[in-house]
């Protein structure tokens, strides 16, 4: 039972090993990466708005872009559900983490990428 080659023990790879060269076929395929929140669109050009749904906006998180009395980050505490079930959720109670101060605000709002951030950045 002969074994062609230089062994299993030449198979396996060390952790920490220098991996060799990757194929550059396959390096020209991948995306670049996406621009960080830091990065500013170019003039003219719209944020993308972030996709959401009303039934999932409970306990997320949010970033404001522009903190205002050392508010950056808020929890959805309440989806406020209208009257007769039959309307659509219009606003969402959020809560500021450092002061602990709750307001109201159309859902919506939170689609604005200029304004909020999805998570806490």
């Amino acid at each position: 039972m002969g074994v062609v080659g230089q062994g299993r023990a030449a198979q396996v790879r060390r952790v920490g090993a220098p991996q060799p060269a990757a194929d550059p076929g396959i390096i020209a395929a991948r995306k670049p990466p996406a621009p960080g929140p830091s990065e500013a669109p170019a003039s003219g050009t719209r944020l993308p708005k972030n996709p959401l749904s009303p039934k999932k906006l409970l306990l997320s998180k949010w970033t404001a872009v522009a903190p205002q009395q050392r508010e950056k980050h808020f929890v959805v505490i309440r989806v406020v559900e209208p009257e007769p079930p039959a309307l659509r959720t219009r606003q969402v109670e959020l809560q500021a983490v450092h002061s602990g101060r709750a307001f109201l605000l159309p859902w919506r709002a939170l689609t604005d990428a200029s304004q909020w951030r999805q998570g806490w950045v």
